[in-house]
């Protein structure tokens, strides 16, 4: 595993964690489909929520947040609707998060957007 893909599984795992004591439960982590990847797919409430991670060690590439783009939003929304089919749940609540971390210092600042975009299938 790269130094890349390893941080990337850290911040994964700091935003599952976040997500946890925010009260979401995880349902699955790095959700394969043919359409592409869902970071984290958690509950909250009675709302199914897909969530995307975005972690960077400094802003030279800019906010974190930032680089889900509508390029991005389309995979993560047909993964989404997939996943949603595929567990026969198409009439669930469901929304997507966005999870971004930075980890310049000893203390990552992690930040949730809750609803961060809409289904994008166009």
């Amino acid at each position: 595993m790269s130094d890349q893909q390893a941080f990337g599984r850290e911040g994964e795992s700091l935003a599952a964690d976040h997500l946890v004591k925010k009260g979401y439960r995880i349902l699955a982590r790095n959700y394969q489909t043919p359409r592409g990847e869902i970071d984290i797919i958690g509950m909250e409430g009675d709302t199914i929520v897909f969530v995307e991670v975005k972690a960077r060690r400094s802003d030279h590439f800019g906010n974190p947040k930032c680089a889900v783009t509508r390029s991005k939003q389309k995979k993560i929304s047909m993964a989404a609707l997939h996943y949603l089919k595929s567990t026969k749940q198409s009439d669930a609540k469901a929304r997507f998060d966005v999870v971004s971390i930075r980890s310049g210092g000893s203390d990552p600042a992690i930040e949730l957007i809750r609803s961060a975009f809409g289904l994008a299938c166009e």
